[in-house]
Formats: C-alpha cells, sequence, structure tokens
C-alpha cells in the first residue's frame, strides 16, 4: 500500500461505498457515515475466470444495434436490389436472392464484429433479423415464378442470421487477438 493510500497517514478518506469524505480516517477502518469497510473494491473476478469470459458479451447497445441494422439494410440493398440494376443479367429473384443474402449477413457481421468496441454479438444478429423479414417479404412478393414456397424462405433466412451470428464472432475474435497464455 503506497502512502496516498495507506488511512493512517491520509488526511481524509473518501468511503468507496457511499462517497462520504471521513477526515480524519477512522482508526477502525469503517465509514464514519454507512459503516462500510474503507478498503478499496477489488475486482471479483480472478484471472481465470477473466479469461474464460474474455469471448463472451455482457450487454446489450441499442447503438450499436442501429449501427448494425444500418450496415445490414445498405448491404443487403445493394446486393439485392442495386446489383440487378447495374447488372441487368444478374436477377436476384426468389432462391437466388436468399443464397446471396446469406454471404453479404456473413459478411456484414465481420464488418460489424471487426469495429464495435468490446464484445457485440448479439446486436448483428437482432438488426439482420429485422432486415430478414424486409428481404423475405420482399423476395417472396416479387418473385415472378414461384419457385419456393414462403416457408424455405423463412427457412434460409434463420441460416442467413446464423451465418450473421458466426460472422460477428469470428470479427470479434480477430479483433481481440489471440487468446492469452494460460499461466500453468
Amino acid at each position: 500500500m503506497t502512502q496516498a493510500q495507506d488511512p493512517a497517514v491520509a488526511k481524509s478518506v473518501v468511503c468507496p461505498s457511499c462517497g462520504f469524505k471521513n477526515s480524519p480516517p477512522p482508526g477502525n477502518g469503517r465509514c464514519v457515515s454507512c459503516g462500510a469497510s474503507m478498503d478499496p473494491l477489488r475486482p471479483s473476478r480472478t484471472r481465470a475466470e477473466e479469461l474464460e469470459r474474455r469471448y463472451q458479451q455482457e450487454g446489450f447497445n441499442l447503438r450499436w444495434l442501429g449501427i448494425s441494422l444500418a450496415v445490414q439494410a445498405v448491404l443487403t440493398g445493394a446486393i439485392v436490389l442495386g446489383l440487378p440494376v447495374v447488372v441487368p443479367v444478374l436477377d436476384f429473384e426468389g432462391i437466388y436472392g436468399m443464397l446471396v443474402t446469406i454471404p453479404v449477413w456473413l459478411i456484414g457481421g465481420v464488418l460489424i464484429g471487426l469495429v464495435s468496441p468490446g464484445r457485440t454479438f448479439l446486436e448483428p444478429v437482432a438488426a439482420t433479423m429485422l432486415v430478414a423479414i424486409v428481404a423475405v417479404l420482399y423476395l417472396f412478393q416479387s418473385q415472378t415464378v414461384r419457385t419456393m414456397p414462403w416457408w424455405m424462405y423463412v427457412i434460409m433466412a434463420c441460416i442467413g442470421i446464423l451465418f450473421t451470428l458466426i460472422g460477428s464472432y469470428l470479427g470479434e475474435r480477430i479483433q481481440l487477438g489471440p487468446p492469452p497464455k494460460r499461466a500453468e
């Protein structure tokens, strides 16, 4: 413990629980206001637990949901709607439209995983679910020859959502780098 942290040497100590400024520091090591211990707060997880939780998501960020929604919608729209306008030979109708969305959503998941801070796996998946609803409705309604039933669109959309999860996980793994070596 350094001199600044030592309660016997310091002129006043702020309670880590309630924020009360104890001046002079109490001799028993407890806050005068709330009675909590004046020991500084320590992390509750061990190093091994931190290594195990390294690739696990700890929360859901609405901002990254919005960013993921924008990325997936733009990528899907650019490929399914925009590319056939530029190259008229390509006609992503029916099964071909769904087949092209799966790698697009995988790439979108990787991109979001690479640029998002922290661990964000669920945000791209939730965004892709929303984009998939619109894509399935559009592709099913726009097909001129009924080559595929509606439930096949749903199955292919679920496969695309799964590929988004895989892509976002891969992006996070690339961003975080290799796991540190365990001390044995």
